[in-house]
């Protein structure tokens, strides 16, 4: 493990400060984005807009103790236990550890570049390659000079598969980008306009990229591109072409296309073998198609069966990013192309947007369009002619570009200067019964657009706040010895937050263990990606090819469950570990201390299970007055732990706090502690509950508004009579969504317009009655709290006599999860 006195040996610079020699483990570049642990490194970069050198301090105070300075930061000596390394380039430095770090695996690497696409490849790739791979990938679109060492770093021994790519704008970029990936694999997706004005010519852009793959054993292209085909000969790369022309290595031939699907012909020689077979792909339009020949290519590199591949296309899952087709309001359609905004991003939507016949009107959202390389009046013209030739009715102009060049637009247009501005006057424009391509640059945040005119299927959501999790995890690490690990429960769904989601963030966040309740949770993750250690809490005999398959790790809690699992291991000459329960007063599940011995006996003469871990419940965490009894239970773990390592001879980790144990007894530590309800922001003691933020925000609208006289009643059972005149609103929400009917005729309440209205009436399966009479500005369409920031889960709880795990393990799956970062 690197330590911050070894920075000199890895990048160039000197120490600067040097308070405790700590162990860099996670890289920091954004300061809003803190992982509050001594062992992050925070790297301070001057950039065109922001100079990270003033967010030293905020980094510091969050619980960074390791800098990388670019200059002499004026208040060296006065952050106590901090150590400053003062590097020549911050970036550099960053780059050089990634670098480093990459040097200690030999693995396979897919390294993507290109004009488009690389994103959504990458992603697919990461989905068609994992049956076979632990696989590691660039995060969303990190494939910048700082965002691909941030993707490289967290590699690890686990992992049998990287996959990063990586962008450029201008020359003299890749160079350093090679050698941090150092790819075996390349793929080059295409060449386009995007970036163009930083190369003299897009010969030259081509070089620049194709940089990347100078070392490469081979790589992967689409011999019908000219350009990139002739500079991949010169180079004399080793390559694995597709395309239509004959001399590629894999020919490809369309064959059918229809609405929604098509069918193509791929014939090839491999190993003086003629193969030749048809694969039918999910989709039609022109961009989708080249992007999944690409990931066809990359398969069959990878020596997947045609069969295989068919089986793996046909259960791609959809890849929330750019170019998706929605449901939108009033019979309309929505191609959601908010990821980027070039020329050629364009022409590719504008033809995925003519491959869709369920309207015939087409109307195009688009916001100005940066970095072509063009000015205004020719790049305006040139966009004005090619939407006249792809057959758009109507244009939306959002930016001061195009509004000032608004004169070119023969067809029916609106301009804005701005995406408030639009939506601002979105009810004047009627929308109906059309195809919406919406297109834009990421500032102008178009998914505001999207959300306004996407139909509303259910107007429940649950928001989910991943910079709160992320808060609320580093806050619980922030009490923890360095050395010591963390298990998260995501069990239920997470909390009913969403356990994959949660899941792939804990793993971002290089969390050391999961904890689920049953195989099948652990299946789930697993298949989507999740390579950390799984404990699976409540394991059953039917799940025992699934716990080896799938390398999960179920607790043993008894000796007959002992037996059958060993059974099982040894009929079918696998290897499995396990983590031991032990009852230490909880009377719940749990190995009781008396046979202990007999279990150790067993395991110890079997070959096929290794102790992972031993812990056990705390019967009363969250109590002062139990804390004798917590003791005693801990005094038990420990006597356990000698005898079993005594028994077995090696070292097991040990564990026994929660997230109420963690905050009530520091000194119960030991090598690890599990991670639950605090993760998602309730401090079970009551303590230290403004330490952390809210995680969930469940919210739903007002279906319809009605004024009532005193003596009519509302609701089921007619339980509830109004002693006077009333104004009830109807919400969108029910019992059906989690919403518990001990809230009804009184008892709840929910928040709206900065005010609390009662529930009245009996809460229904699908719809809730609240009394908005104080409200008077309640309309219908207004969003309603029902918990969140203004009525706390943990307020709601006590209004039900209940706890705060009921009810956020009670929002029902049919609720739409919304996972948002600042």
């Amino acid at each position: 493990m690197l330590t911050f006195s070894q920075l000199p040996l890895v990048t160039q610079g000197k120490i600067a400060e040097l308070s405790a020699d700590l162990p860099v483990e996670i890289l920091i570049t954004d300061s809003r984005k803190i992982f509050a642990t001594p062992h992050s490194l925070f790297f301070a970069i001057k950039g065109e807009r922001h100079d990270g050198h003033q967010y030293i301090e905020e980094a510091y105070n969050a619980g960074i103790k390791n800098f990388v300075v670019e200059k002499y930061f004026p208040k060296l000596g006065l952050l106590e236990g901090a150590n400053f390394f003062v590097a020549e380039s911050s970036t550099q430095a960053l780059q050089d550890l990634a670098s480093y770090k990459r040097n200690h695996y030999n693995i396979p690497i897919l390294a993507i570049t290109g004009s488009n696409a690389k994103t959504i490849i990458k992603e697919w790739l990461a989905q068609l390659l994992l049956p076979d791979n632990i696989i590691i990938k660039s995060p969303k679109s990190y494939n910048s000079q700082i965002g691909v060492p941030l993707s490289v770093w967290p590699i690890n021994e686990r992992h049998t598969l990287g996959i990063f790519e990586a962008g450029i704008s201008r020359p003299g970029e890749m160079e350093n980008l090679e050698r941090i990936i150092k790819p075996t694999i390349g793929l080059f997706t295409n060449i386009g306009s995007a970036h163009d004005e930083g190369f003299a010519t897009r010969e030259q852009k081509i070089r620049e990229k194709i940089k990347l793959f100078k070392n490469v054993q081979t790589l992967v292209y689409c011999a019908d591109m000219p350009e990139i085909d002739q500079v991949v000969k010169q180079e004399g790369i080793g390559s694995f072409a597709w395309g239509i022309n004959p001399t590629a290595d894999v020919v490809v031939k369309p064959l059918a296309l229809t609405t929604g699907r098509s069918v193509y012909n791929f014939r090839y020689s491999n190993n003086n073998i003629y193969k030749d077979f048809n694969l039918e792909l999910p989709f039609a339009d022109a961009a989708s198609v080249e992007n999944m020949l690409h990931c066809i290519a990359v398969m069959m590199l990878f020596n997947v069966q045609h069969e295989e591949i068919q089986q793996r296309i046909t259960s791609l899952k959809k890849v929330s990013m750019r170019l998706e087709l929605k449901q939108g309001i009033n019979n309309c359609y929505i191609i959601d192309d908010t990821y980027n905004n070039d020329l050629a991003g364009l022409t590719i939507a504008l033809d995925f947007l003519n491959q869709q016949n369920q309207k015939p009107h087409k109307t195009l959202i688009l916001s100005d369009l940066y970095e072509t390389g063009l000015d205004e009046k020719t790049l305006y013209e040139s966009i004005a002619k090619l939407l006249k030739d792809k057959g758009i009715n109507r244009l939306i102009g959002i930016g001061g570009q195009i509004s000032a060049n608004s004169v070119y637009f023969e067809m029916e247009s609106h301009f804005y200067l701005s995406t408030k501005n639009f939506l601002n006057a979105i009810g004047s424009l009627y929308f109906s019964n059309s195809i919406i391509l919406i297109k834009g640059s990421r500032i102008f945040g178009f998914e505001k657009i999207v959300n306004q005119l996407q139909q509303k299927s259910h107007r429940t959501v649950l928001d989910i706040n991943l910079d709160a999790l992320a808060h609320n995890l580093n806050f619980y690490r922030s009490l923890l010895q360095p050395d010591t690990k963390t298990m998260v429960m995501v069990k239920s769904f997470a909390y009913g937050s969403g356990s994959l989601e949660v899941a792939q963030l804990l793993q971002f966040q290089r969390v050391d263990y999961l904890a689920v309740a049953y195989a099948d949770e652990g299946v789930m993750l697993r298949e989507n990606g999740i390579y950390l250690p799984i404990m699976v809490m409540n394991p059953t005999q039917e799940s025992f090819e699934d716990m080896v398959h799938y390398r999960l790790e179920p607790v043993v809690y008894s000796q007959n469950e002992l037996k059958e699992l060993i059974k099982y291991l040894e009929d079918n000459a696998s290897k499995l570990n396990i983590h031991l329960e032990i009852d230490t007063g909880m009377h719940r599940l749990g190995i009781d201390e008396g046979e202990l011995s007999e279990v150790l006996t067993n395991i110890k003469n079997s070959e096929r299970i290794s102790v992972s871990s031993i812990f056990t419940h705390l019967a009363g965490a969250d109590g002062d007055e139990f804390a004798d009894f917590s003791k005693d239970q801990f005094a038990k773990l420990l006597r356990c732990s000698v005898l079993a390592e005594n028994t077995l001879r090696y070292k097991i980790i040990k564990h026994i706090l929660n997230s109420a144990g963690i905050v009530r007894y520091p000194d119960f530590q030991l090598d690890m502690v599990r991670l639950g309800i605090g993760l998602y922001g309730v401090e079970a003691n009551g303590k230290l509950q403004d330490q952390l933020q809210p995680v969930s925000t469940l919210k739903t609208t007002i279906s319809q508004i009605r004024k009532l006289s005193a003596g009519e009643t509302v609701g089921y059972s007619r339980k509830w009579k109004l002693e006077k005149d009333a104004t009830i609103a109807v919400l969108a929400l029910g019992y059906g969504d989690g919403y518990s009917r001990s809230f009804s005729n009184g008892v709840g309440k929910v928040y709206l317009k900065g005010k609390y209205a009662p529930v009245v009436g009996n809460v229904c399966m699908d719809m809730t009655m609240i009394d908005i009479s104080d409200i008077p500005e309640a309309k219908e369409g207004d969003e309603v709290e029902i918990f969140g920031k203004e009525l706390s889960v943990i307020e709601l709880a006590k209004t039900i006599n209940t706890i705060p795990y009921e009810i956020l393990t009670n929002v029902s799956e049919r609720v739409k999860r919304v996972f948002y970062s600042e």
